[in-house]
């Protein structure tokens, strides 16, 4: 298993990256489906919890394999088991989502974190024994990872009430563990490939907004509920699908990419993105839900439900996207004001409508102010 070139020409994502991704789908929407219910039966603080909770075990268990992919992928038989082995521990993970969620019973979902770190594992020990001059690097892969399983499944012996606190303990330590890995000597990963990775997820969660909304809208419709009374969730929810696709890809981020300090930041940050994309569904869904009268909340809290994740996306897009691009006060100016607007249209009646709007003209805006960037 030899190292990557990290400057390797036409590194794109393999068919064996696709299909991991493709299984993640069903943990991002089982968590999002989760934050619908909760939300629209009036559930905030529990339903954003367990969303959380879960949506890190998600993001992290991808995270791992991503860097690990773009930095070792040799593609030869023992590999391909392994990955097909962390594949079928998310996909146990997907199916304990609803368990986490309902009664704060991880038990399914830290199982499916063992078999992924089987996998993931043993991958970095193979690494460990292929390339010395990382050996030492790879070896503190294995070891933290190890260690951090050890301690979640350690965590299911504790009491209920009691295992949040460990949680606050472990998730640190699993974030430490590439930092800490990385200072031996860091891995040959490949900015392209990995911004290539990245934009390939933001369309997963973002297409699983659309999906959420969609299903909602189609449940109302059969249920005699009639389209007019949704036109204005439709044609938002357009815009903001639209608009947020068109402000994450309009730059390619590989340039800032060049040192392991700012790639930890740009992909750690992408947490909140993801999380964030993948809540718009479900609040979308929510909104669907008011507008029918199947939902138990105000309807601020509904355009809240909306307008919260949204502002988050903005404000990391532009965070770890657009600002390292340099673009000047103007774009600043204009993503500020969007997201203040945002936040204010959520309480309004025709939040999604008002949202979609305002993200179109951050567009508008967007473009015209950069369209003599190179």
């Amino acid at each position: 298993m030899e190292p990557r070139d990290p400057h390797e020409a036409h590194r794109a994502a393999t068919p064996l990256e696709l299909l991991f991704d493709l299984c993640f789908v069903v943990a991002v929407a089982q968590a999002a489906s989760g934050l619908h219910h909760g939300l629209a039966e009036g559930h905030a603080a529990h339903a954003l919890i367990g969303y959380g909770l879960v949506f890190f075990a998600i993001w992290w268990a991808w995270m791992n394999f991503t860097w690990f992919a773009s930095a070792y992928a040799t593609e030869d038989a023992p590999y391909r088991l392994m990955v097909l082995v962390q594949i079928a521990g998310a996909l146990i993970v997907a199916a304990g989502i609803p368990r986490a969620f309902e009664h704060v019973d991880f038990g399914v979902v830290t199982f499916g974190y063992a078999v992924l770190r089987v996998g993931l594992v043993a991958n970095w020990l193979r690494a460990a024994r292929s390339d010395p001059p990382r050996r030492r690097t790879a070896l503190r892969y294995a070891i933290g990872l190890t260690v951090c399983q050890i301690g979640w499944l350690l965590l299911l012996t504790l009491p209920r009430e009691r295992w949040i606190l460990g949680w606050l303990v472990l998730a640190p330590a699993e974030v430490l563990v590439p930092i800490w890995a990385e200072r031996s000597h860091p891995t040959t990963w490949h900015p392209h490939h990995i911004t290539e990775r990245y934009g390939l997820f933001v369309l997963i969660v973002l297409g699983e907004s659309v999906l959420a909304a969609t299903v909602a809208i189609q449940k109302a419709m059969d249920a005699g509920e009639g389209l007019a009374p949704l036109a204005g969730c439709f044609v938002g929810g357009l815009l903001i699908f639209f608009s947020l696709w068109w402000i994450y890809f309009d730059r390619p981020a590989h340039r800032f990419l060049t040192s392991n300090r700012e790639s930890f930041v740009w992909g750690y940050g992408h947490f909140l993105i993801f999380a964030s994309a993948a809540a718009i569904g479900a609040g979308l869904g929510v909104s669907v839900d008011f507008f029918t009268g199947h939902a138990h909340l105000p309807g601020w809290a509904a355009g809240l439900s909306v307008g919260v994740p949204v502002a988050v996306f903005v404000l990391c897009v532009y965070r770890l996207v657009v600002r390292p691009l340099e673009r000047g006060p103007l774009v600043t100016a204009a993503f500020a004001g969007a997201t203040i607007l945002i936040l204010l249209a959520a309480g309004s009646t025709w939040a999604v409508l008002l949202i979609g709007l305002i993200l179109a003209a951050l567009v508008t805006v967007q473009l015209a102010l950069t369209s003599e960037s190179p």
